[in-house]
């Protein structure tokens, strides 16, 4: 099997890193070189699955591009953080979305790594392709992922409550301090935690809220109904059931 990955950010260069032990791997982009990476989308031509690694603002002109070189054979999937926007034209060849939910607050090639998927859950937007679906699943736990299943509407909304919405806190929390001093001297572990969505590569970042914008402000909406329930009277009893919960998610 050959495998294609546009694109050699965190993503496309930790896709690389781990298949290219596995498969005949070739690699198209603009910023790196070396064996095996090439500047043209015609070594991909003969790919059976493509990955399309490039930021969220570029992946509808990669994707139409690869019509040009693709058979309709070819497996194609993305790994953008939001799906609708790619799903909305049907393409020659069998293309799958999807969205790896893994990555740092680093970005670039230089900070990519093999085992960047264990552990991960990778959502597949549900399609017409069973037999490729199958296929991609394949290289999805090779890559030490764990496939899950969703629709393109549903995986926008449910990204803004755990990754789009949490980025946008983390940048508010730090400019809630801007300007004082002394909390900056005194923050330590918890705001560390807390607030390293707000090294976010900052590209990816301006896709998710120009992009998700309604579904982070709904998200925003239900933090501020939570917040309320937290503010009554039930509050042990809630913090006691939400730690429960969250010892159940991981």
């Amino acid at each position: 099997m050959k495998i294609g990955i546009v694109g050699l950010g965190l993503i496309g260069g930790s896709i690389f890193k781990n298949l290219n032990k596995k498969y005949e791997v070739v690699a198209v982009s603009k910023s790196q070189s070396g064996e095996k990476i090439f500047d043209s989308y015609d070594v991909l031509k003969d790919c059976d699955i493509v990955f399309v690694c490039t930021a969220m603002n570029k992946t509808l002109e990669i994707l139409d591009e690869l019509e040009k070189v693709l058979p309709k054979t070819s497996i194609v999937s993305d790994v953008c953080s939001l799906k609708e926007f790619v799903c909305q034209k049907k393409r020659p060849y069998k293309f799958i979305p999807s969205h790896p939910m893994a990555g740092t607050e680093k970005k670039g090639f230089e900070n990519s790594f093999e085992d960047m998927f264990n552990g991960a859950k990778w959502v597949v937007i549900e399609n017409e392709y069973k037999k490729e679906t199958e296929l991609l699943c394949k290289i999805i736990k090779e890559l030490g992922a764990e496939p899950l299943f969703a629709n393109a509407a549903e995986h926008d909304k449910a990204a803004a409550k755990i990754s789009h919405m949490p980025m946008v806190l983390a940048q508010a929390l730090m400019l809630t301090i801007e300007n004082d001093e002394l909390a900056k001297k005194m923050a330590s572990s918890g705001f560390r935690d807390m607030t390293r969505l707000a090294m976010s590569n900052e590209e990816m970042a301006c896709d998710m809220v120009f992009m998700n914008h309604k579904n982070i402000e709904q998200a925003i909406l239900k933090l501020y109904e939570s917040i309320g329930k937290l503010t009554s009277e039930d509050y042990p009893k809630i913090i006691k059931e939400l730690k429960e919960i969250r010892k159940n998610m991981y």
